[in-house]
């Protein structure tokens, strides 16, 4: 009996930890996936140690080979990891609650007054920190995913062709198929048939597209509403962009239940705000129904990733105790962080704007590096940087 308490008193307190962590993440976690990831690897890798830097890229390939949002998925995967099935159910909860009430606030102030609050003082200052804290966790993801000439050479071909554009679930499957044929000696031809697990995938992301093309306006309904997110859910892959595609095909042109200039406030609040992305979803469904059908949205959207993180989870290790999907592993690991720099690059191309904001992000890569200190309060200290100097000179200087 002593064990079995001692046991259930082990698992709360690593639900206590995970729910500590991933609500203070979920309120303080701006710069979208990139920055998310970073953020969680300095907590669960270097400061508290609950899994190894390999571990931890192993999850991050994983959550890019099945739909829905990385970032949300790597908390999941965490929880897993910490405390079973109900720890997957906390973290995952925790890091959406917390973005999910910020963005009902700003749907109901945008209900009631049609704009957007302001903030570009606060994200003036915090935008260089985030900026600074992806780099401190690239650098060091990259040295353990990059271990021989080979995959240095396919994370760098991947980078390229992301700035080129090329799909990123198509960069993914290259780069595993390459790595692949490098450690076993054969061509990419005869291992092509390992790109046909995936292609059910490139089918249903495919139909989003398709469906419904030049059908009729339907009236709004909760229920639709809610079935529509659990489709993007169940078959989004990519960025915010993608996200963007996906709404304006079905709620702008198909039914109108959106104009053009909502959708986009609703695209900047889930880039503004901090915690998951998609929360843009729950900006939706406020502005379409209220806090009802917020919340239907959001559980709508979030729903599979908790659904497909439980079923993936399991093959993780499999796959790298087998030498050739280890090797296949070993590629995507290596695509997916080129798929995050090129994100970052282009986080820090909008973020730092003048010397000031330069001199934020230096200052706090030294304060990462040199004395490890949380990023949790650089953001906190650059957020006030920002608001402080927005009430010296106003908006827009």
């Amino acid at each position: 009996m002593e064990t079995t308490t001692s046991d259930r008193s082990s698992r709360r307190a690593r639900l206590l930890e995970l729910a500590t962590l991933f609500l203070r993440l979920g309120s303080t976690a701006f710069g979208g996936p990139a920055a998310h990831i970073a953020m969680m690897e300095e907590e669960v890798v270097r400061r508290r140690r609950w899994m190894t830097r390999e571990a931890f890229l192993d999850l991050l390939a994983a959550t890019h080979l099945i739909p829905g949002p990385n970032s949300t998925e790597m908390a999941i995967h965490i929880g897993r990891l910490r405390a079973g099935a109900p720890g997957l159910v906390v973290a995952g909860a925790c890091f959406i609650v917390p973005a999910m009430l910020m963005v009902m606030g700003i749907g109901w102030a945008y209900v009631e007054y049609r704009s957007l609050p302001q903030v570009e003082g606060l994200l003036y200052g915090i935008k260089p920190v985030i900026v600074a804290v992806v780099t401190q966790a690239l650098a060091g993801l990259a040295r353990s995913a990059a271990r021989s000439l080979q995959l240095g050479a396919i994370g760098l071909a991947a980078l390229l062709a992301t700035f080129l554009g090329v799909d990123e679930l198509l960069v993914l499957l290259v780069a595993g198929l390459v790595s692949l044929a490098w450690r076993q000696g054969t061509s990419l031809t005869t291992r092509g048939r390992a790109a046909l697990p995936w292609l059910p995938f490139g089918a249903a992301t495919a139909s989003v597209a398709v469906v419904g093309a030049g059908a009729a306006s339907v009236p709004f309904s909760a229920g639709t509403l809610f079935l529509f997110f659990l489709k993007v859910g169940s078959v989004l892959f990519g960025s915010g962009y993608v996200l963007l595609a996906f709404l304006r095909a079905d709620l702008v042109e198909r039914w109108g239940w959106l104009t053009g200039k909502q959708l986009l406030d609703a695209i900047a609040v889930g880039q503004l705000t901090p915690g998951p992305v998609f929360t843009t979803a729950t900006f939706i469904g406020y502005v379409l129904g209220g806090p009802q059908s917020a919340l239907l949205a959001t559980l709508g959207i979030f729903l599979p990733a908790f659904v497909f993180v439980a079923l993936s989870a399991p093959l993780i290790p499999r796959l790298r105790r087998s030498p050739s999907a280890g090797a296949f592993l070993d590629g995507v690991v290596v695509a997916s962080l080129a798929l995050m720099a090129a994100v970052s690059w282009n986080l820090a191309r909008d973020a730092i704007v003048d010397g000031a904001t330069g001199l934020i992000a230096f200052v706090s890569l030294l304060a990462l590096l040199r004395f490890r200190l949380n990023s949790a309060w650089l953001v906190l200290a650059g957020g006030a940087i920002g608001v402080f100097r927005w009430l010296l000179v106003g908006p827009g200087a």
